[in-house]
């Protein structure tokens, strides 16, 4: 396993687990090698089959990942997601501190490639994206924003947050500058099913304590 530790596990039962991905491990391998989630699967499989992956979460994003252990699980999980019945909470710092206090981002998202880079932009001819978001604190210079994402495009967030000229501290794609990606996974819940709350990683406790105490 490339000498990476496991992720921690929040939530643990026999169908499911849900961990705390690091920030900078990818889920899936990428064809360059080197460690993923996937690398932990024969640490975490029940029987001759799986685990699954029930979602995704882009490499520098931290927090709540939902494993499926169980196959009839994995089908009750993406049905949930698909039906968008899953709510998903956010935490990011932000550039800059918002006009408003909280509202919500409804711009559909296109990917849009320059080279061999891309990025997600808002497009009126893409898909549908809706995020409502909250300022929970600010130190005047950055802000600490609740995003919950009402659909499931890539970089949603990422894209939202650039969206509203305050991209996330460290998201050098969407003008947020060098160093860590801040942003985490911080809950995950599907009724009746599954909840857990990832921790505020090291890289982003100073920034979050700034903006809002000890939370």
């Amino acid at each position: 396993m490339y000498g990476v530790k496991p992720p921690g596990v929040l939530v643990r039962s026999k169908a499911f687990l849900i961990i705390d991905k690091p920030a900078g491990l990818p889920v899936h391998a990428g064809r360059a090698g080197g460690p993923s989630v996937e690398d932990f699967w024969p640490l975490w499989r029940q029987g001759r089959v799986g685990p699954w992956l029930a979602h995704r979460l882009d490499q520098d994003t931290a927090g709540c990942l939902l494993v499926a252990l169980k196959k009839s699980f994995l089908l009750q999980a993406q049905a949930a997601f698909a039906a968008g019945e899953v709510e998903k909470t956010y935490w990011a710092v932000l550039r800059g501190v918002p006009g408003a206090r909280q509202g919500v981002v409804d711009a559909a998202l296109a990917k849009q490639s320059y080279g061999k880079a891309w990025k997600m932009v808002p497009d009126a001819a893409g898909q549908a994206a809706i995020t409502q978001w909250r300022v929970l604190g600010d130190d005047g210079a950055r802000a600490l924003v609740e995003f919950r994402p009402q659909t499931g495009r890539t970089h949603q967030i990422r894209a939202h947050a650039a969206y509203l000229r305050h991209p996330v501290l460290g998201d050098a794609i969407y003008g947020g500058g060098p160093g860590a990606l801040h942003l985490l996974a911080r809950g995950l819940s599907l009724p009746g099913l599954a909840a857990a709350e990832a921790p505020v990683p090291v890289h982003m406790r100073a920034a979050v304590e700034a903006c809002a105490g000890t939370l």
